[in-house]
């Protein structure tokens, strides 16, 4: 069945239309009162970021909350958190992409987006919670004839390698899917300051059948090679923890779980923004409730998924028989954090459960308000991994609780006011839907008459 027939393409639509209606708001239309509101208001929190980065160069990790049991915190537990959702931007598209999924050509440049924006940001996480930020070259596997460094055994020169290469790779992946839309802008520009940049960036490209069969080859073969990457790389992440000695981290499930964490959470994001570009830049005729009700399955199914992970890992605690696990498992159950751990349990598991009603899935409120609660969750999720574990672990001389400072807050909003900055940014650059891809769709239509 084609996308037209699926309701994924208004009725009528001509190539021109479509392209109008994305390239418009960069070429023509100005931005309303919303935009420069939003972006000022992501410009402040931006600073209040830089503020706090700045603090904590002058006055050291000691600002966070960390203490000697719980040495992560906030900075690895916010890491882990958008990583989850920069892993799943790529993997959507890619996945969406070799399965012919039509409805991938209205949500697949604005997934993608989130992915370098996301990754990036988490970059800088385990960087400022070094303590020695000036020394985080360490992490690179550069030569090094005194063998000192780097430690191979250490989780974060892992996570340096992952990351590093799966956001490059990420980069790249979405310039090729981009180089088509940057010709057309550049056809479009009425200054010739945009006619130069685009026309740079484009790459000569004149959309000449030669031009087109290498680009879906580069294309593809790209998104097949980003499907394990991102699997590898989030698997990574999780054995982080998996590799630790932490009782509750000791889980051959944890690989798995994560990556299926980071869909749910980055497909709960995909879903928040694509509502925002929907009403923000008037694309009700692109972004239609079908686009909502697919992404809305996949959570649903997600969910299920998550909660079954969360019942093997009772499940293995119980089964197992260790001391050590039982009284962690006991400590998530009942203990001090048992309200954010049930909190946990509802957003993930028990709230995305109103999607199996159909007329939830086509309820565009009800959709935002589920996918915010999963992005708490996870956050949840994240936050209580380290926090409930570090606290909880073999020694009972050796618990203690955690208790966040005002910094822990405040470079968390920074960062996702950065991150509201930099996707504000790209929406006023660049075409938030892929105009070449929902072209393609049109004329899939046009071929079955």
């Amino acid at each position: 069945m084609s996308g037209a027939k699926e309701g994924l393409l208004p009725e009528g639509a001509s190539y021109g239309n479509l392209v109008g209606t994305v390239a418009d708001p960069l070429m023509r239309r100005r931005m309303g009162r919303w935009y420069w509101g939003s972006l000022a208001l992501a410009l402040l929190m931006s600073l209040v970021l830089a503020g706090s980065l700045a603090w904590l160069f002058i006055g050291g990790i000691g600002i966070f909350g960390n203490n000697t049991t719980i040495v992560w915190g906030f900075p690895i537990a916010n890491y882990v958190w958008w990583v989850g959702i920069g892993n799943a931007g790529t993997l959507i598209s890619s996945m969406l992409l070799l399965t012919r999924q039509p409805w991938r050509a209205a949500i697949n440049r604005f997934a993608e987006a989130m992915t370098l924006f996301a990754v990036s940001i988490a970059g800088i996480f385990p960087i400022i919670h070094l303590g020695r930020p000036y020394l985080s070259y360490w992490l690179a596997p550069y030569p090094n004839t005194m063998q000192l460094w780097p430690q191979w055994r250490s989780a974060l020169v892992w996570d340096f390698a992952a990351i590093v290469t799966y956001l490059l790779f990420s980069v790249m992946f979405f310039y090729i899917g981009l180089i088509p839309d940057l010709a057309t802008l550049r056809d479009r520009a009425q200054s010739r300051t945009g006619q130069v940049l685009y026309g740079i960036f484009a790459l000569g490209w004149r959309g000449s059948a030669r031009h087109w069969a290498r680009h879906d080859a580069v294309y593809r073969a790209m998104a097949a090679m980003a499907v394990p990457l991102v699997v590898s790389v989030h698997s990574v992440v999780g054995l982080d923890f998996a590799a630790g000695l932490m009782p509750g981290w000791q889980e051959t499930i944890f690989p798995p779980y994560f990556v299926v964490g980071a869909l749910f959470s980055g497909f709960a994001m995909v879903v928040v923004l694509a509502a925002l570009m929907r009403w923000g830049f008037g694309l009700q005729s692109l972004l239609t409730m079908r686009h909502f009700e697919a992404m809305a399955k996949i959570i649903l199914a997600a969910s299920v998924i998550m909660g079954i992970s969360y019942a093997t890992e009772w499940l293995m605690s119980w089964y197992g028989g260790e001391r050590a696990e039982r009284s962690f498992l006991h400590h998530q159950l009942a203990g001090s954090d048992a309200l954010l751990y049930w909190g946990m349990i509802a957003f993930n598991v028990a709230v995305p459960q109103v999607l199996w009603l159909p007329a939830a899935r086509r309820s565009l409120p009800v959709l935002i308000g589920v996918s915010l609660l999963i992005n708490l969750g996870m956050w949840l999720e994240r936050i209580l991994i380290i926090w409930d574990t570090l606290s909880h672990g073999y020694l009972p001389s050796m618990w203690r609780p955690w208790h966040t400072s005002l910094w822990d807050w405040t470079i968390l909003a920074g960062s996702l006011g950065f991150y509201a900055l930099l996707f504000l940014v790209f929406a006023r650059v660049l075409p938030v839907v892929s105009m070449h891809d929902m072209g393609k769709l049109l004329h899939e239509r046009e071929d079955a008459g």
